[in-house]
């Protein structure tokens, strides 16, 4: 299957920002993307009523998608949009469409400017069984700024040019979310702000008053070993300017608080495939509920 973006659509304002943002990314990557929505035909006795049908259902769906591509087509006509319709569990459908994609991107609720996301019970589960990268979008999100641009810059009628935003754990790396964020940046010219949390030395909770030398030579040991997690990535993309940060505390609030100057927050998720449950991870959890700018969560091994 050639590389795809994949969006899925419901009709809500959310799925209509989630495909206008997936445009505008396959255009700065020279991809195709193909909107698809899932509709699950209604029970037998329902059917029969004429304005519940499955034909019915099925005509409004079809709209929904041909109205979006529509209007892809028209603002991003460089960029090759497609559409399918399918039948089945809304989760299951995206994960079997998405399987073979270089991301999905989906619609979620925004509560507010600096009050994060709204994820469903579909969304969660996509996230958390997903085997490619899966991006939550609020509507109303702008547009990202032209590549190109330093920090300072904007483009014309766009938002200022933000950096993108990666949350690391140097405990355990992974290639995948590292490389996804350094690509975006790459692709996006701008900044990669990376940063790190990092827990106090285990006798603080009982009490035991804080050693500033043992503190400063944590943070110190923290700095390295993310610098060091970084080093072959820097070489590998020379042109993308890194920033790291090392916070003592929570990682879960510094990232939220980054992503209010960031326009896109990317966090890893281990991938468990068991058939059950939504383990998206602590962190993974907490940004998606709550950061300002869209995020993209790169599973991995």
């Amino acid at each position: 299957m050639p590389r795809t973006i994949i969006v899925g659509l419901d009709g809500s304002p959310e799925s209509r920002a989630a495909a206008d943002w997936a445009a505008r990314e396959a255009e700065m990557r020279g991809l195709p993307v193909k909107l698809v929505q899932a509709w699950e035909p209604v029970p037998a006795p329902m059917a029969e009523a004429p304005l519940l049908g499955a034909e019915t259902q099925q005509h409004w769906t079809g709209r929904i998608l041909r109205e979006a591509a529509g209007a892809l087509r028209q603002h991003r006509p460089g960029v090759q949009v497609s559409t399918e319709q399918l039948t089945g569990s809304p989760a299951e459908a995206l994960l079997g469409a998405a399987r073979d994609a270089d991301m999905l991107v989906l619609g979620s609720r925004g509560l507010g400017a600096f009050e994060g996301f709204l994820v469903g019970s579909v969304g969660l589960a996509v996230v958390a069984h997903s085997e490619r990268p899966v991006i939550l979008v609020r509507a109303g999100e702008k547009a990202p700024a032209s590549p190109g641009k330093t920090p300072a810059g904007t483009a014309d009628g766009a938002a200022p040019v933000l950096p993108v935003l990666l949350g690391l754990d140097t405990g355990n790396p992974d290639a995948a979310p590292i490389e996804f964020a350094f690509e975006a940046a790459a692709q996006r010219g701008v900044p990669l702000r990376v940063v790190h949390g990092w827990n106090p030395p285990y006798y603080y909770p009982y009490g035991m008053a804080p050693d500033p030398a043992i503190t400063e030579t944590v943070a110190a040991a923290e700095a390295d070993a993310l610098k060091e997690t970084l080093r072959p990535w820097r070489q590998k993309y020379p042109d993308v300017q890194v920033a790291t940060e090392s916070h003592c505390g929570s990682p879960s609030l510094a990232l939220v608080d980054a992503s209010r100057e960031a326009s896109l927050v990317v966090v890893g998720r281990r991938i468990r495939r068991s058939a059950v449950g939504t383990r998206i991870g602590t962190v993974t959890h907490a940004v998606l509920h709550h950061a300002a700018a869209p995020v993209a969560v790169v599973p991995h091994d």
